[in-house]
């Protein structure tokens, strides 16, 4: 799996600076980060991340806009998008679900494990 780049979107530092080094150190993948979803775009008007872990709540643009942007460009769209939220309840999964994200990650999660969480909701092989 090395090469892959995961985009991480989340507006906490601290969880974004403790993913990067996890998804880094853990699994070998390089890292792009951004603390907004405008950021987020600004990226990937530049950058195609093999995948984008992203915090639905966020001030501004949260996540769902984020993934409405993503969605509707047809350069962005491809990208597999996996949602990190704190409010995964089951009313949410539907909503989720057709928003096409490739799956949902709930918080707190357990650092060391997420690679493995990432590389099996996105089907990436050792």
């Amino acid at each position: 799996m090395i090469g892959k780049q995961i985009l991480i979107v989340d507006d906490q530092e601290h969880l974004r600076e403790l993913v990067q080094l996890c998804l880094e150190d853990l699994a070998g993948w390089n890292t792009l980060v951004a603390e907004s979803g405008q950021e987020c775009l600004q990226i990937l008007q530049t950058e195609r991340p093999n995948a984008i872990l992203l915090d639905v709540s966020m001030p501004g643009m949260d996540g769902f806009a984020v993934c409405d942007r993503l969605q509707s460009n047809p350069i962005t769209r491809s990208i597999p998008v996996i949602l990190v939220t704190a409010r995964a309840l089951s009313s949410n999964m539907a909503q989720f679900a057709e928003m096409g994200v490739a799956g949902v990650i709930r918080k707190p999660f357990e650092v060391t494990t997420l690679p493995g969480k990432v590389a099996e909701i996105l089907g990436w092989d050792d």
